[in-house]
Formats: C-alpha cells, sequence, structure tokens
C-alpha cells in the first residue's frame, strides 16, 4: 500500500438553513454553499426565503468531475 501524500483539511460552517461556509486550502476566502432552483425546491427550501442563493455543493462536484 502507498504511502498518504495529501489529507485535505477543509472545514465547514452551517450559517442557516442551506447556507454553509466551506473554509478550503489554497482559498484565502470562504467558499459559500447554498442552494437555488430545482435544488431549492426538491429540498423544499421556499426560494423566496433565501437571502442568496449560492451554487450547491453538486454544483461543485460536477464541475471539478468535468473539469
Amino acid at each position: 500500500m502507498s504511502d498518504v501524500v495529501y489529507v485535505s483539511k477543509a472545514r465547514i460552517e452551517r450559517k442557516i438553513g442551506p447556507l454553509r461556509l466551506a473554509y478550503l486550502p489554497g482559498e484565502p476566502q470562504p467558499v459559500t454553499f447554498s442552494v437555488h432552483g430545482a435544488i431549492a425546491e426538491h429540498y423544499k427550501v421556499d426560494p423566496a426565503k433565501l437571502k442568496e442563493s449560492h451554487a450547491a455543493t453538486i454544483d461543485y462536484v460536477i464541475a471539478a468531475t468535468a473539469g
């Protein structure tokens, strides 16, 4: 078995509802995650109650996979 070459030290801070801040290595500012559109509807989050709409974690996963 190979030696471990990297361990990510990410930290997630839940703000309110689906709004989260991710503190990621290599990023000077936290990355904001939330929900939007169809994702908000799926989780039964009223879009009118969202103060801000942000990309969801799945959006980042898809972008990273496609990148």
